[in-house]
């Protein structure tokens, strides 16, 4: 890690010294099915929470993104469900970023219980930069998006 820039785990709320962003869900009644179990497009909405408040933690707003024209749609995902998490229930969902592949974003998941005692879901969940006024996927990332991937980076991936 550079001199220069400090480490991230110090200065964003919600990040671990692993580097995994943690984001605390309670299962209220409209994520559940009839039998009170999470339903599976919950967990993806409570993923997709997660990896924009993560990029507001490191200084980045989605909206700033859609503002410059561009959008990061989902072109992969992938979900292992590994135990239910019911009605009432508390959990983490964290993520983080895995590192960068040409211009797509790869983010890695795991919902787990607040003690992590118990893994309820893992995931994997790669966008990419479109343009929305060509729409067409981007050949560079974003400047404001190219410098919090790096960040993390130089911070988190050995």
């Amino acid at each position: 890690m550079s001199n220069s820039q400090p480490a991230i785990s110090l200065t964003i709320s919600g990040v671990s010294a692993s580097g995994w962003f943690e984001y605390p869900v309670r299962v209220q009644p409209h994520h559940t099915d009839y039998a009170g179990i999470v339903w599976h497009g919950s967990y993806i909405a409570w993923m997709e929470e997660a990896r924009v408040e993560y990029l507001r933690s490191l200084g980045l707003e989605y909206a700033d993104l859609v503002a410059l024209g561009c959008d990061l749609p989902v072109v992969e995902l992938s979900i292992r469900y590994h135990r239910p998490l019911k009605m009432g229930m508390t959990a983490l969902v964290k993520t983080c970023l895995a590192p960068l592949q040409g211009v797509r974003l790869e983010w890695d998941y795991k919902i787990e219980s607040p003690d992590r005692q118990y893994l309820y879901l893992t995931s994997k969940v790669t966008l990419v930069p479109f343009d929305r006024s060509t729409g067409r996927i981007m050949r560079r990332l974003p400047p404001q998006l190219k410098d919090i991937t790096k960040l993390w980076s130089d911070n988190f991936i050995t």
